[in-house]
């Protein structure tokens, strides 16, 4: 009797098998290649190894990220808090804004080249871009939903099983095809086409003001924004005083004193559009921020970054070469491609 049960469940399973190998060859996926710009390095992980990149899957990850109902009240999407023309970050708000015109604690950061990233969030809470739309998605100040809840609400609309089932390839509407077809739209937000990177090709020169804003940018500023990507993903303490929040940054992460106060080092690429600017968008131009770094940094702190003990001198005619240089990272392209946008193809 247990060899013949043995032999049961063995023919059930080699059923099983030959079920799942057919109905995934006979989906006709569009597969998509992650290109790596030119002269950048290659992401620290890839986060599609298990996530097979297709076209379909791009696209239920748009529907999904421009789609309301992933709240509770139907209102807040993704995209409320990152719009495309402030780079995928939330133009005009200090703190960003959720359900009931709730404010969360912190400013939405842009959102590109997260495919390089280790780390999300301003305090490196989340470690897999995967994961990473559950905090929004359940956290009550944000989206404030549940993941049942959004299920069943997305099972009922028929163009998303049309959808799962071509990305997928059956109509199967679960937690981990939804953040799965999110990462492949959100993993895909690569900026890499502005003047600095054209520059760089060969294809375009900064002008004087430019080139000796670099110049100030890479004594300056490039050993935590470090090139290409602008960012080295680290946590640092820029010497900011603690904000109304009360936000302690990475130490409430890490439950480490010397981490008090660390917050991510952002990009800047696309800075001129992604204002206000820090952990809790306090700063509203370029000209502050600068004058932030020369005259208001806290240099009593125990956790400050070492590179920022002595404030940063510049004169007038640098602080304005720094900003012609940081504008020349502006990638006109990215915020106006149309596949990004909820749209477009």
């Amino acid at each position: 009797m247990k060899i013949k049960y043995f032999f049961s469940i063995l023919l059930l399973w080699g059923f099983a098998c030959l079920f799942v190998f057919f109905t995934e060859s006979n989906v006709n996926y569009t597969p998509l290649q992650f290109e790596i710009p030119k002269g950048w390095p290659a992401p620290p992980n890839n986060i599609f190894t298990k996530n097979k990149l297709t076209e379909e899957g791009f696209q239920l990850g748009k529907k999904l990220f421009y789609d309301g109902r992933l709240s509770k009240d139907g209102e807040v999407s993704c995209a409320s808090c990152h719009q495309q023309f402030a780079a995928f970050s939330n133009y005009d708000h200090d703190f960003s804004h959720g359900i009931n015109n709730s404010f969360t604690k912190r400013n939405a950061p842009a959102l590109m080249n997260l495919a390089w990233m280790t780390s999300f969030h301003w305090d490196g809470a989340i470690n897999h871009l995967e994961v990473q739309p559950l905090a929004p998605i359940t956290a009550s100040n944000e989206m404030g939903e549940q993941l049942d809840s959004v299920l069943l609400k997305i099972r009922k609309d028929s163009s998303y099983k049309r959808m799962f089932k071509a990305a997928f390839g059956d109509t199967v509407i679960s937690s981990q095809r939804m953040l799965r077809a999110l990462t492949q739209f959100t993993g895909n937000l690569v900026s890499s086409n502005s003047k600095y990177d054209k520059v760089k090709r060969g294809e375009a020169n900064f002008t004087e003001f430019e080139k000796r804003g670099y110049e100030t940018f890479k004594i300056y500023c490039a050993s935590c924004h470090k090139e290409p990507l602008f960012t080295d993903n680290s946590f640092r303490n820029n010497g900011q005083k603690l904000n109304r929040l009360n936000d302690i940054g990475r130490a409430a992460i890490s439950n480490k004193k010397e981490d008090s106060l660390k917050f991510k080092v952002p990009s800047l690429r696309n800075i001129e559009l992604s204002f206000p600017y820090m952990h809790d968008g306090h700063l509203y131009s370029l000209y502050q921020v600068i004058d932030f770094y020369r005259n208001d940094i806290d240099t009593a702190q125990t956790s400050l970054d070492p590179s920022l003990k002595r404030k940063i001198i510049l004169s007038e005619k640098e602080k304005k070469e720094l900003i012609w240089f940081l504008s020349t990272l502006t990638d006109s392209t990215f915020i106006k491609n149309k596949r990004y946008a909820p749209d477009g193809k």
